[in-house]
C-alpha cells in the first residue's frame, strides 16, 4: 500500500448526472473533440459513492491515486486512518473526510433542489452530514441558454403551501419566479447552506465544495433538456410529502440574499481566505498565489489542494511532480515538509481546502 508520508497526486472521477455539460472539463483535460453529455462533474478527493437512480451497481465518485488507478483515497484511508486524515478530526468525524469536492461545467441549468442542514439529515437520513456547500466560479461560457447566472434563495413573500402547489403543477416558470436570480462572474464565491432553495444556471462552471452526501431533493420532474427524472431521484426515498420538510421557507430579498451568501475574500499575509470557519464549520477554503517558492507541510490534519492555473514544481524530499492547471493533491496530515515553486512565466494559483471544523482548527496557511 502507498506510503502516507508525503503529497498524494489524485485523479478525478467522471460522474453521472441528471443535467447536461461537462464540455468544457473535458477541455482541461486536453480532449480538443469533448462534446457535453451526462457526466457534467468531475468528482475529487472523494470517498464518497454518486446516488444515481437505475446505476446503483456502477460505483461512481471514487477517486484513485494518479500512480496507480488500482488504488483509491478510499481504500488508504480506511488502512491508515489516523496517518490521513489526522487524529483530532478522526476523533471527531471518523473515518471520512467529512467533504466533498466537485468540478460542475454545466451546459443547461440545474434543476430546482435543495439539500438537507445537518439537523434535518439526521431526522430524515439518520446521518451525521447534511449538505451545505459552497460554489466557488472558475469560468463562465457563453452557449447557455441564458447569461451565466444562479438561483439562490426564496424570495419575500414565500410559502410553504405556494411551493407545494406549483410543484404539483409541475409550473417551473412560477417555481423559478420565487427564487432570487444572481448573475456571476469568475473568481466569485456563494454559500449554500442547507435548506436554502437553488439552481446553478446554464453556462456556470464551478468548484463546489460541499459535505459529503448526496442528498438532492430535487422538485423538477424534468431537466431543461428534457431528461426524466426517477421520483427517487426528486425525493430520496422520503417521499414527496416529506421532502418539503427540507427546505426554509423564509423569504429574503436580492440585496439580503448577495449580503448573506456571496463571501468576499479577506487577505490574510499571503493567502486570500475565501470560505472559513466562521462563514459555515463544514469547511474551509483559501487561494494562494505563489511566484517563487512557498514551504509547506502535513498539519496534523489532512487538507487537499487543486492548482488552478500556472506552472511549477511540488518538491517532498526526492519526490518531485511537476504541476500544471487542475492537479489535484491530497495531503495526508502525517506529510513531509514539501515546497511548490512557480515558473518564472506564470505564477502557481492553487486553492487549498480543509473539511468540518475539529477543536483546534488550522486557521490559515500563510
Amino acid at each position: 500500500m502507498k506510503k502516507t508520508d508525503k503529497p498524494l497526486k489524485l485523479t478525478g472521477e467522471r460522474v453521472w448526472r441528471t443535467y447536461i455539460g461537462g464540455r468544457e472539463i473535458g477541455h482541461l483535460h486536453g480532449d480538443c473533440a469533448a462534446t457535453d453529455d451526462h457526466f457534467p462533474e468531475e468528482w475529487m478527493y472523494s470517498i464518497t459513492k454518486a446516488f444515481n437512480a437505475g446505476r446503483e451497481d456502477i460505483e461512481e465518485g471514487i477517486c484513485k491515486l494518479a500512480e496507480s488507478a488500482n488504488i483509491s483515497l478510499k481504500e488508504l484511508i480506511e488502512a491508515h486512518p489516523e496517518e490521513m486524515l489526522g487524529k483530532e478530526h478522526l476523533e471527531k468525524w471518523g473515518v471520512t473526510t467529512g467533504v466533498l469536492i466537485k468540478m460542475i461545467d454545466s451546459q443547461e441549468r440545474l434543476t430546482i433542489q435543495v439539500h438537507p442542514d445537518q439537523e434535518t439529515a439526521k431526522r430524515l437520513f439518520q446521518s451525521q452530514f447534511g449538505k451545505t456547500e459552497c460554489w466557488y466560479i472558475l469560468n463562465t461560457r457563453s452557449d447557455g441558454a441564458e447569461p451565466p447566472c444562479i438561483y439562490l434563495g426564496f424570495k419575500e413573500g414565500i410559502t410553504k403551501e405556494k411551493w407545494v402547489e406549483y410543484f404539483e403543477q409541475q409550473n417551473l416558470s412560477e417555481m423559478l419566479s420565487l427564487l432570487n436570480k444572481i448573475p456571476v462572474k469568475n473568481g466569485e464565491t456563494y454559500l449554500v447552506k442547507g435548506g436554502v432553495p437553488h439552481a446553478i444556471g446554464s453556462g456556470c462552471m464551478i468548484i463546489e465544495i460541499q459535505e459529503p452526501t448526496d442528498y438532492t431533493i430535487r422538485v423538477e420532474k424534468t431537466t431543461p433538456s428534457g431528461f426524466k427524472i426517477d421520483d427517487a431521484m426528486c425525493h430520496q426515498g422520503l417521499g414527496f410529502e416529506a421532502m418539503f420538510d427540507c427546505f426554509d421557507y423564509r423569504g429574503m430579498s436580492l440585496t439580503e440574499v448577495k449580503a448573506a451568501f456571496c463571501i468576499q475574500p479577506k487577505k490574510m499575509n499571503e493567502a486570500y481566505q475565501i470560505i472559513s470557519y466562521e462563514d459555515t464549520p463544514c469547511f474551509q477554503v483559501e487561494r494562494l498565489d505563489i511566484k517563487d517558492r512557498c514551504d509547506l507541510k502535513g498539519e496534523g490534519i489532512f487538507y487537499c489542494l487543486y492548482i488552478l492555473s500556472g506552472e511549477g514544481t511540488l518538491s517532498c524530499g526526492t519526490q518531485k511532480d511537476s504541476l500544471k492547471r487542475n492537479d489535484q493533491f491530497f495531503i495526508p496530515a502525517v506529510s513531509e515538509p514539501y515546497s511548490i515553486t512557480g515558473s518564472a512565466v506564470e505564477p502557481v494559483s492553487l486553492l487549498i481546502m480543509r473539511g468540518p471544523i475539529v477543536k483546534n482548527a488550522h486557521k490559515s496557511s500563510k
